[in-house]
């Protein structure tokens, strides 16, 4: 039976994105070997959007306040690419990992499944 799910993030600097996660948002993490970190996330949900476009995959991390996490997260010296933003299911960010990659911040308005 599936018990679940890993996330594999493709970076130009798998290094300093790494150290995003370990020290920047404090995520805890096992070294799988050679100071590859594998890391513990939050509940997670997964959803599955129609497109007429090619096929692709988003990650986004959730908050309680988006506004505030953006401060917080800012004062770490974190990059924001887009404002919060209103999506009518919630209020969203996109932050930009030191890689080059881009990650969603959402503070959802609909039920959260891992609340289940």
């Amino acid at each position: 039976m599936i018990n679940g799910v890993h996330v594999v993030i493709y970076s130009r600097d798998a290094e300093a994105d790494r150290v995003f996660f370990r020290d920047v948002l404090g995520y805890p993490h096992v070294d799988a070997g050679g100071g590859w970190l594998i890391f513990k996330l939050p509940p997670a949900e997964i959803a599955v959007h129609p497109t007429d476009g090619p096929e692709r995959h988003e990650l986004f991390l959730m908050c309680d306040d988006v506004n505030a996490s953006v401060q917080e997260l800012t004062a770490k010296g974190v990059t924001f690419i887009q404002p919060v933003t209103d999506q009518g299911w919630g209020l969203m960010s996109i932050l930009q990992l030191p890689g080059g990659g881009e990650v969603g911040l959402y503070e959802p308005r609909h039920e959260r499944a891992h609340e289940l």
